[in-house]
């Protein structure tokens, strides 16, 4: 069983993001994808588990499929959808997981909802210091249960996801209407 560890936000998370990008780019060069840094690890300040979270956007997520090869000689292990309609997911580092890849389609709501989430966080740091504490707390107690620590943090995550979302249309909206005016 994997020991769930949330550990203080680490410098280094985002230029780990950035080297296993530029790796993404050139093993994916083909499909074009838009690679965003995504989940704790990309909210300074944020106590995380330390895996890396990627957000892989491409024309056609199965077009991905094509490339599990590619994507096992770096390190990634194909997990399918593993539970969410549409998604890619794909995991590096085995038990001691150091990156996992969530892929979809450009256009995807999933895409939204988490970049959405990300600004929020970023943009909104009382509530993710509450995150941060109810994080630690969850790993306490879930006794290393993936599933516990999961269930821990729902009605916190899908509150304030379902708020972020809200709040990202409004302020791209607001920045449209900006652009716009100034045109």
């Amino acid at each position: 069983m994997r020991k769930i560890k949330i550990m203080e936000f680490q410098s280094d998370w985002e230029s780990n993001f950035i080297n296993e990008s530029e790796l993404l780019h050139k093993t994916l060069a083909n499909l074009e994808p838009v690679i965003h840094h995504i989940g704790s690890t990309s909210v300074i300040g944020l106590a995380a588990k330390p895996i890396i979270d990627i957000l892989v956007e491409v024309d056609d997520v199965k077009c991905i499929d094509a490339h599990g090869n590619e994507m096992s000689e770096i390190g990634y292990i194909s997990k399918g959808e593993f539970g969410i309609a549409g998604r890619r997911y794909f995991q590096k580092g085995g038990e001691n997981r150091t990156h996992q890849i969530h892929a979809f389609s450009k256009g995807d709501y999933n895409v939204t909802r988490h970049i959405a989430f990300r600004d929020y966080l970023r943009t909104h740091p009382v509530i993710a210091t509450e995150y941060a504490e109810l994080k630690k707390d969850v790993a306490v107690k879930s006794n290393n249960d993936i599933g516990n620590y999961c269930e821990g943090k729902n009605d916190f995550v899908q509150f304030h996801e379902k708020k972020a979302v809200e709040w990202y249309a409004l302020n791209k909206s607001l920045k449209s209407d900006a652009k716009r005016r100034a045109l």
